[in-house]
């Protein structure tokens, strides 16, 4: 059985939720109005998972997490709005130790919150065997006090020197994919020499403030990818939420651009089509492929694939993996050059940047 504790103000939100766990048969439920009440019902209760509303009166969803992952962490999955601000709290919460997110239905919440009843089930059910990475999590609750009392410099960017040889690094990620990348993305210096592109299982309406949230804390220069952009170093890539984001030629230059989602893939941004598109356009021996923490097996093929032909790949371990599923997929087909925790995947990149040792081919 799994014990689930769920927190809204909403009185028929609290309702709805419920109902959804008590069909599934094997949850113990129970609620809290606000995060006053979550912070109380975590100790008494000891779930094994929360959901977690983040606007609430008394105490707000971001303020009860900070003292649930103080006091007794636990996974959390964040209930959130659809909105600019609702992106901006949810990444906040993510930095914060929650595992994962679920967008809140609009309108009559009755009719809707049967569209994201499979999907909430399926994160929640992740979210209690996710690995929670306490080791960090002292770190980053200090890194952010710190944040607010001393707001960092402005970012100089620097020019941009276009290499010729268009080596670059393929992410892939999905649940506990926007921390991992946190703790991954800022290590990398502004002169890594390689672009990197990064496909993110996230919804329309969160990858722009994502890449924002990215260039505000890494050297590189980080953008969402809403239109055809020329493929240069000095850049890291967000595949943007709604689209898949793909590799292509245009007038012989590499260029990445987002395409409507296919609906032959499950995950989207989809890593498998990212890595096809790339196998596709770019001499597979110039890539290095990061698959990274998440559920299911997407781009699991593709990266193996470009291993086989070549490239570098490196799996998230499970030691550090939030979600060990999409790095394990990966492995087991033979498709890993190494396995790494997360904390040591940025001075990989680095040294086979300064290495220069991925082969130098014909198309790129």
């Amino acid at each position: 059985m799994i014990k689930i504790l769920i927190v809204d103000d909403s009185a028929l939100m609290r309702k709805l939720l419920r109902g959804i766990f008590e069909e599934e048969g094997d949850f113990v439920i129970e609620t809290a109005r606000n995060g006053k009440e979550a912070i109380e019902k975590n100790l008494s209760f000891q779930p094994d998972v929360i959901t977690l509303d983040i606007n609430m009166p008394e105490m707000d969803g971001i303020t009860a997490l900070a003292h649930i992952m103080t006091t007794r962490p636990v996974p959390v999955v964040m209930v959130s709005s659809l909105t600019t601000e609702g992106a901006l709290a949810t990444f906040e919460a993510l930095n914060l130790g929650a595992v994962d997110y679920i967008a809140k239905p609009g309108g009559t919440i009755s009719l809707n919150i049967e569209q994201i009843k499979g999907e909430l089930v399926a994160k929640v059910r992740s979210a209690a065997r996710a690995k929670l990475r306490t080791k960090t999590l002292v770190r980053k609750l200090r890194e952010e006090r710190e944040k607010i009392l001393k707001p960092s410099p402005p970012k100089e960017v620097s020019p941009k020197e276009v290499s010729a040889d268009e080596r670059l690094v393929l992410i892939g990620v999905s649940t506990g994919g926007p921390r991992t990348l946190e703790e991954i993305l800022p290590e990398l210096p502004k002169d890594f020499p390689m672009p990197v592109i990064v496909a993110q299982h996230m919804p329309p309406t969160f990858t722009k403030s994502f890449a924002e949230r990215l260039n505000s804390i890494c050297e590189l220069n980080v953008v969402e990818v809403d239109r055809p952009m020329p493929v240069e170093p000095g850049t890291i890539y967000i595949g943007k939420g709604g689209t898949d984001v793909v590799l292509a030629r245009r007038a012989k230059k590499l260029i990445v651009q987002p395409k409507p989602e296919n609906p032959s893939f499950l995950w989207h941004p989809s890593v498998e089509i990212l890595g096809r598109s790339a196998l596709e356009h770019c001499d597979p021996q110039k890539i290095i492929a990061v698959m990274l923490t998440g559920m299911g097996y997407d781009g699991a093929d593709a990266f193996t694939e470009i291993k086989k032909r070549g490239g570098k790949t490196i799996a998230e371990s499970e030691e550090s993996a939030v979600v060990f599923g999409m790095p394990r997929e990966l492995i087991e087909r033979g498709g890993a050059t190494v396995v790494l925790p997360a904390e040591k995947i940025a001075k990989q990149l680095i040294k086979w940047a300064k290495e220069n040792n991925v082969s130098r081919g014909e198309k790129c």
